[in-house]
């Protein structure tokens, strides 16, 4: 009797879903929210704990947030600063952080940081609240944000560190890493892992010492000898990140990276690039000549925006096309660099590089 009832009220509950998407006939995303609403079904058929049902709960509440906020501010890059948040503003590195964020801001760049004090709060400092974002996370004792952003509408509060960080790594338009304890060094790596196996970027990320440090420098040491030399990562791999103690250096890597490229996206088996300039065709067949190792098949070729991405903010830009064999990112990000070297701009465009 239970088991033909629960029967019937899923049944019931799939028609009403149907119903409901049948009546959002307008929205742009339908087959995602189809999809999500059937996932969410499926798993009300199936046998999970309680437990299960509170963290996915939680997890979409987390999700909401951060989606919501970022709307309005999808067309504004955005710098992610990691970093200690233990870090006195007497120290070199809270003011080498201040310095970092007060430039990004300058350029055009808004600001994004675990809304917590030390290098957190050097980085809103720099920015300014109105130029900062701040992403808390929920914990049983007292996290108090930061008195910069501490009731800002632009602070949130996640429950989960796992969805905290996918915001801070899926808004960024580059990441700034400071000196840090466990939780910067993870934040390290895991940039790193996820811009090694293509699953984020790609984005500049630049490692910042203060002047004469030698923290990130130790770092990237120890990668060489111990991971690049021991062949655990491709020799390519270091291409991925910008070790300095010079803020000119390291805002240039940034603003630099999207003097020409403007983003990419993988259609179908082809990555798409897509171009803030038009490449001639000689430059082109220069990316042909020194990155051919880099594809599985055919050439790098010029495109105009291809029928998938028809309802695409950027169809207007131009574009590279290639069959990418998604392992060598290092490669791709000399590539881009390459890219960036290419190409006119005008004055107007290269002033405002913030502008997705």
């Amino acid at each position: 009797m239970t088991s033909n009832a629960s029967f019937d009220t899923l049944e019931s509950l799939q028609a009403d879903l149907a119903k409901l998407i049948d009546r959002l006939p307008t929205l742009k995303q339908q087959q995602f929210i189809k999809q999500a609403l059937d996932t969410i079904v499926r798993l009300a058929e199936s046998e999970i704990d309680r437990l299960d049902w509170k963290i996915l709960s939680a997890t979409l509440a987390d999700m909401e947030l951060g989606f919501q906020l970022f709307y309005a501010y999808r067309h504004v890059r955005k710098v992610t600063i990691f970093g200690s948040a233990r870090l006195s503003p007497e120290t070199p590195d809270y003011l080498m952080a201040f310095n970092f964020a007060r430039r990004v801001t300058q350029l055009g760049f808004m600001v994004m940081t675990g809304g917590g004090g030390g290098i957190m709060q050097a980085g809103h400092e720099g920015a300014g609240r109105e130029n900062s974002f701040g992403l808390n996370i929920q914990l049983p004792f007292e996290q108090q944000a930061n008195p910069v952003i501490l009731g800002d509408p632009k602070l949130i509060h996640f429950k989960y560190f796992f969805t905290r960080k996918l915001f801070l790594v899926k808004e960024s338009d580059a990441i700034a890493l400071f000196p840090g304890g466990f939780g910067t060094q993870d934040e390290a790596f895991e940039c790193m892992t996820l811009s090694q196996t293509g699953k984020f970027g790609p984005v500049p990320v630049v490692l910042i010492d203060h002047c004469g440090g030698d923290y990130w420098r130790s770092w990237s040491e120890y990668i060489n000898q111990q991971l690049v030399q021991k062949g655990l990562v491709s020799p390519e791999d270091p291409n991925l990140y910008t070790v300095t103690d010079n803020l000119d250096v390291a805002c240039d890597v940034i603003v630099s990276f999207y003097r020409v490229y403007h983003s990419s996206r993988y259609v179908n088996d082809r990555l798409v690039i897509r171009l803030k300039s038009d490449l001639s065709e000689a430059d082109v067949e220069q990316l042909n000549h020194d990155f051919s190792d880099i594809l599985i098949t055919g050439r790098i070729e010029k495109s105009q925006a291809l029928p998938q991405e028809a309802q695409d903010e950027t169809a207007g830009l131009p574009r590279l096309v290639l069959y990418f064999n998604q392992r060598d990112l290092g490669r791709l990000y000399q590539m881009i660099a390459a890219i960036n070297q290419m190409g006119t701009l005008l004055p107007a465009e290269t002033t405002h590089p913030e502008r997705k």
